[in-house]
């Protein structure tokens, strides 16, 4: 029997509009959901009126974390746009002593072509290479590697480059990458006994750089330094996590769109994109490549946001020396 004789209609109603939802009305009345549910169908049917539920008690009603809080030790962080609002994302700028690459140019010029739309800048990993020293890799040849400390204070002179152009009110953010956490790796492999002191950690050297994993904007796109990795990446990623995603580490620049039936984007169209590298591909930081044909394009990723939503992704690309592809023009830096 799908109702309980026990309660009239006028009483299953009374109840219905005190409690609004299927679950306590089960309770209530001693019947389960599903019964409540039919009973509630044939009496909306016979009277011509509606029970609305107003109260209800499925689990997404519920408390729940969201992506864009920071979480334990900064391993997320994230912010809002719920309106309009752009973010500058690059990657894989190994920096090395005396190399100023053309996409870095570029960087600094777009940073203050959109300064006053920016809500975050993004170094999505590997700002330093970690070359010789404090490498897990041995020295190829007679390869002439910079210092630890050559490589860092060239570093931070680059990033302070980026902090001057930067206005104050943006966020900087670093999302680590894996050449990043070679000099903490080193120290905590070979003088375990620093741990907890200052300056042992690269993050420590570059105060206004806000280091996480993964930097999230709204609850729908992630920025990260890698994933899943491989040619495949720019698609995988995206597919497999439901989100946009935004990567760096293959060094390549590229975007793919992904339309299914996610009601969560706009006519279910979502992006994985590739950040490409800041880096020259012949820059010295690459003797490993061999001299071989590499898929690595230098540029970065400009990233809008319009009504809360993220748009097609812009790709600047590096094409010659001091020049650049943007919005269907070739430019000069």
């Amino acid at each position: 029997m799908p109702y309980n004789p026990a309660f009239s209609d006028d009483e299953f109603i009374k109840i219905w509009n005190e409690l609004g939802s299927p679950t306590l009305v089960a309770q209530k009345i001693k019947m389960n959901p599903r019964s409540v549910m039919a009973r509630r169908k044939s009496i909306e049917l016979r009277l011509g009126i509606e029970l609305p539920t107003f109260n209800s008690q499925r689990i997404e009603k519920r408390p729940q974390i969201r992506k864009i809080h920071q979480t334990h030790g900064h391993v997320r962080r994230g912010i809002e746009i719920l309106d309009k609002g752009r973010v500058i994302v690059f990657s894989d700028a190994h920096f090395l002593p005396g190399e100023v690459s053309t996409a870095y140019k570029v960087l600094l010029l777009m940073i203050k072509e959109f300064k006053g739309q920016l809500k975050a800048v993004v170094a999505n990993g590997d700002m330093m290479d970690g070359a010789g020293q404090i490498s897990s890799h041995p020295r190829m040849g007679w390869e002439d590697a910079p210092t630890a400390k050559e490589e860092i204070e060239y570093c931070q002179e680059m990033m302070g480059g980026i902090e001057k152009a930067t206005p104050n009110q943006v966020p900087l953010i670093w999302t680590a990458g894996n050449h990043d956490a070679r000099l903490t790796n080193y120290i905590s492999r070979n003088a375990p006994a620093l741990e907890g002191l200052p300056m042992t950690q690269l993050k420590d050297f570059f105060p206004l750089w806000k280091s996480c994993y993964s930097f999230w904007v709204n609850e729908d796109t992630c920025i990260k330094h890698r994933w899943k990795g491989g040619f495949g990446a720019t698609r995988s990623n995206s597919l497999n996590s439901g989100v946009n995603f935004i990567t760096g580490h293959t060094h390549n620049l590229s975007a793919f769109p992904i339309t299914d039936f996610n009601p969560a984007f706009n006519l279910g169209t979502r992006w994985g994109v590739q950040t490409g590298c800041l880096a020259d591909p012949h820059s010295n930081a690459f003797l490993y490549a061999e001299d071989s044909p590499k898929d690595w394009r230098s540029g970065l990723v400009l990233l809008s946001w319009e009504n809360g939503r993220m748009l097609m992704p812009e790709l600047i690309m590096v094409s010659g020396e001091d020049e650049f592809e943007f919005r269907g023009c070739i430019n000069r830096v």
